[in-house]
């Protein structure tokens, strides 16, 4: 995740600032109070329903509470209640905590070390944290549909190389989509075999069919009149994974949040870019790249290929490794691009998109 909104702290506080650390499990939260800027007390441990009960006590009692976790697989839940109880919440991107280096790492100190970086940025130094932004709760029952198809595919992909792997262990020719009703009636392999496949056929099945009507959902929900090659499913990915577009203020923000741009290690005189720096949303990443070579054959006019177009060509005479880079380089451009179209800045026509 990328770090994309910004809040700046408030001035002329009269009130008493309370920060929290909070290093989030499953089960519990290790806690670091700060009151006023002292030194921060001893961590405290609670269960998930003590730990509001308490949170909603030092509201009540006059202080102004901000609260900090890492980003993690527990999603925003936390993030929304503790908004709930007007607790100003921040969520920052999972990082080394261990600042000194010291080796040792334990859920206390990783509390304490957020609980000074929050300290450093309600002070006004917003370069201290490194904040998340929190989409909302319809953003993400949205885009939830189709990481649930990726998901679905994967396990399904899955299945079916598990059988082809048992056909090929015992010396048969593996059966692409041995799986499919028509396939399957017409295998030419031994009973126990088939018996074995037949366990997992209906299985497959059955995700076939999930996945099917996911798509057809989410191909349903796609703006009409996309340009040429842009495709209903790979869009309306886009767009939910995003999120809101307009929360990009310029285009090095759009494609500081792709990942897709180089990494820079420079000392002195030495300047050295290397690989992308695979800093953001992997998924959007995965479909940007998927979509721009697409947009090599469907859309020949648009700007980006034009200029690649030696390199990505066909029947181009180019290494891999070019080819690569080139994509990247028309990927990171198409979101700027997208960015500039969901917007309202510029129309798909002027950029060299066909509809």
């Amino acid at each position: 995740m990328a770090a994309t909104a910004r809040s700046s702290p408030p001035k002329g506080r009269i009130r008493p600032v309370c920060g929290l650390g909070i290093d989030v499990h499953q089960d519990f939260y290790v806690v670091v109070e700060q009151v006023g800027g002292t030194n921060p007390k001893p961590p405290q441990r609670f269960g998930k329903q003590a730990f509001l009960h308490w949170a909603a006590k030092l509201t009540q009692s006059g202080v102004e509470v901000y609260a900090v976790y890492e980003a993690c697989g527990f999603g925003f839940s936390l993030q929304r209640q503790l908004s709930a109880l007007g607790i100003v919440c921040h969520v920052v991107c999972p990082q080394k905590l261990d600042e000194r280096n010291k080796r040792v790492k334990t859920d206390g100190l990783d509390a304490k070390a957020l609980c000074l970086k929050l300290d450093r940025f309600v002070q006004g130094n917003r370069d201290a944290m490194a904040l998340v932004r929190v989409p909302t709760e319809q953003e993400e029952q949205q885009r939830a549909i189709h990481r649930q198809r990726e998901q679905l595919v994967k396990a399904r992909k899955q299945l079916e190389a598990q059988g082809r792997s048992l056909m090929v262990n015992h010396g048969l020719e593996p059966v692409k989509s041995w799986w499919k009703r028509g396939n399957f009636g017409a295998l030419q392999v031994p009973e126990w075999m088939k018996e074995l496949l037949g366990n997992s056929q209906p299985l497959l099945l059955a995700l076939q069919e999930k996945i099917g009507a996911l798509t057809l959902q989410l191909q349903v929900a796609a703006a009409s009149k996309q340009p040429r090659g842009l495709g209903a499913m790979t869009s309306v990915i886009i767009d939910r994974e995003i999120g809101d577009w307009r929360r990009f203020n310029n285009r090095r923000q759009v494609g500081s949040y792709t990942g897709l741009c180089p990494g820079e290690y420079s000392s002195g005189n030495t300047r050295l870019q290397s690989c992308v720096t695979k800093h953001g949303n992997p998924r959007l990443r995965a479909a940007l790249v998927e979509l721009a070579w697409r947009l090599v054959r469907f859309q020949p006019n648009y700007k980006p290929v034009v200029k690649w177009r030696q390199i990505l060509a066909k029947a181009a005479l180019a290494t891999g490794a070019a080819r690569k880079k080139a994509i990247v380089a028309v990927a990171r451009q198409l979101a700027v691009d997208l960015w500039r179209v969901r917007t309202g800045r510029c129309k798909p026509e002027v950029l060299g998109l066909e509809i």
